[in-house]
């Protein structure tokens, strides 16, 4: 992958970085406030851009000094999502971003990853005609105007 990025005609290919966290769905709106609050996620002419996957089961078991305490049985929770966005490279940024998951999150050890990535920036031409942009399409999501 080129560390750099690259462009083709309609879009720029651009390293950032990727944080992603998994949590319990009653903890995302509290995770979800306090990231947006310290950054802006904007991609193009939006923010808050973040993604929330669909729930799965989270599997673990506890050891010694576990604030659960120690257990032999794996434990399975249910209703756990994962939630990602682009960031860029700034590490001060980065730190308060990871910090502030952490202080948010409901888990003695939340599981937040950061990856390298190059990600897609639209070089914001003219495409109003294109049949295959949402606001030409009749998705139930969509607004009326």
């Amino acid at each position: 992958m080129p560390s750099r990025g690259f462009a083709t005609s309609s879009l720029r290919m651009e390293p950032y970085l990727l944080v992603s966290v998994q949590a319990p769905e009653e903890d995302v709106e509290r995770i979800v406030a306090e990231v947006t609050r310290l950054a802006p996620l904007a991609i193009g002419r939006y923010d808050r851009n973040l993604f929330r996957s669909a729930a799965g089961t989270e599997y673990y078991r506890p050891l010694d000094g576990a604030a659960a305490g120690a257990e032999r049985e794996v434990r399975r929770r249910p209703g756990v999502v994962e939630l990602s966005f682009q960031l860029a490279d700034e590490q001060d940024l980065l730190a308060r971003l990871v910090e502030a998951i952490f202080q948010t999150h409901s888990y003695q050890e939340p599981l937040i990853v950061v990856r390298e990535v190059l990600a897609s920036r639209s070089k914001g031409l003219d495409d109003k005609g294109n049949p295959n942009r949402w606001w030409n399409t009749t998705g139930d999501w969509k607004v009326k105007a």
